[in-house]
C-alpha cells in the first residue's frame, strides 16, 4: 500500500482548464505564463512512429518501409475496387483455414496480408484528403458567396422600396407656384380702397367712415 507522502505523477498532461488558468493577467505582466512549445526543426515522435519535419503530410509508402502492392502511376478508383475484392478473398481464405487447420503456419501470413491491405486501403483514402479539403473549402466559399447574395438582393429590395415610398412622396407635394399663391395676399383691393379713399378725401373733406358714423347717429 503506498504511503500517504508519496507523490502521484500521471503520464497524461494537465487538464485543459488547469493550463488555461496559468495564463492569468498577473502571470503574464510577470512573465510566469507557460511559454508556448518550440518549433520543431529536425524530427519528432508521434503515437510511437518517428517523423522529420521535413516529410510531407502524406508520406510515400517506402519511406514507411511498407511494400507498395499497385504501381506508381494508377487509377485510385480502380485500385481502391481491387483492393476492397483482394481484402474479402483474403479474408475467406483465412475463415477457410480457421475451420479446416488452425494451427497452420498459413494463418499468420493471412493475418498479415489483411493488414497490408487495410494499410493500402487507408493510405490511398489519405491521398484523397487534399481533395476534400480544395471541395470542402469550394462549398464554404460557395455558401458565403450565395449568403452574400441572398444579403445583397435583400438590400437592393429594401432601397427600391424606399425609392418608391420616396417617389410617391415627392409626387403628393403641391407644386411650389400653387403653394406661394395660395399664400400671396390679393393687393388689388387695398389698391382699389386707397383709389376710392382718395377720390372721396378730393370731393370731400369728411373721411368716409366718419361719414357713416354720422348717418348711424342720425338715424337713432
Amino acid at each position: 500500500m503506498a504511503s500517504s507522502d508519496t507523490a502521484q505523477v500521471s503520464s497524461l498532461p494537465l487538464p485543459p482548464v488547469q493550463y488555461i488558468n496559468q495564463y492569468t493577467d498577473e502571470n503574464i505582466r510577470r512573465g510566469r505564463a507557460p511559454r508556448p512549445p518550440p518549433v520543431i526543426h529536425d524530427t519528432y515522435s508521434m503515437f510511437g512512429n518517428a517523423f522529420n519535419a521535413d516529410d510531407t503530410i502524406i508520406r510515400p509508402l517506402e519511406s514507411q518501409g511498407i511494400k507498395r502492392l499497385y504501381p506508381q502511376h494508377f487509377d485510385r478508383r480502380r485500385e481502391l475496387r481491387k483492393l476492397n475484392h483482394s481484402l474479402l478473398v483474403n479474408f475467406l481464405d483465412l475463415l477457410d483455414l480457421l475451420v479446416q487447420c488452425p494451427d497452420s503456419p498459413r494463418r499468420q501470413e493471412k493475418v498479415e496480408d489483411l493488414s497490408l491491405l487495410f494499410i493500402h486501403i487507408h493510405h490511398l483514402l489519405n491521398e484523397f484528403r487534399p481533395h476534400q479539403a480544395r471541395e470542402t473549402l469550394r462549398v464554404m466559399m460557395e455558401l458565403q458567396r450565395r449568403q452574400r447574395t441572398e444579403t445583397a438582393q435583400r438590400f437592393q429590395k429594401h432601397l427600391d422600396k424606399v425609392m418608391e415610398i420616396l417617389q410617391q412622396a415627392l409626387q403628393m407635394l403641391p407644386e411650389s407656384s400653387e403653394s406661394d399663391s395660395k399664400l400671396l395676399i390679393p393687393t388689388e383691393l387695398f389698391e382699389n380702397l386707397d383709389a376710392a379713399n382718395q377720390d372721396e378725401a378730393s370731393t370731400d373733406s369728411c373721411n368716409a367712415l366718419d361719414r357713416l358714423m354720422c348717418d348711424i347717429v342720425d338715424a337713432m
